[in-house]
């Protein structure tokens, strides 16, 4: 095996630490929609609310799938762990690159990425292709 291949098979630890990757890369992309659609059409700021709660809620259900696709067992603890974590480094985030306050947006936020990993994690663990147990 060549050293290059050997470098990019990295893999992360922990079910819920690969689910918060795929959580971030499901950001990233919701971003760049974002962008575009307040670029090319008439999307005023004012009304992208809705449209951050569902690319929110669109990366939750993608890493808690992930996660509990790793785990293999317990789907809604590791996809709403997942939603939960996701949730606290976004507010991290924007806490510390804007001075966001807590607000009934936050707890709305954490309820959201809560509900939407866990499905994605019960999803997820059932699309295992292992026939364990679960």
């Amino acid at each position: 095996m060549s050293p290059i291949t050997r470098v990019l098979k990295v893999r992360a630890g922990s079910p819920v630490m690969s689910g918060l990757i795929w959580s971030c890369i499901w950001l990233g992309a919701g971003t760049l929609f974002l962008s575009m659609m307040l670029t090319s059409s008439s999307l005023r700021e004012a009304d992208l609310v809705p449209w951050v709660f569902g690319i929110h809620g669109a990366a939750s259900l993608a890493g808690g799938f992930v996660a509990a696709r790793r785990s293999g067992r317990k789907g809604w603890y590791f996809g709403a762990a997942n939603g939960a974590l996701y949730s606290l480094l976004v507010m991290l985030t924007s806490f510390l690159a804007t001075d966001t306050d807590w607000s009934l947006r936050v707890l709305a936020l954490l309820g959201l990425t809560c509900l939407t990993g866990a499905l994605g994690g019960m999803l997820g663990v059932n699309s295992g292709s292992s026939g364990g147990s679960r």
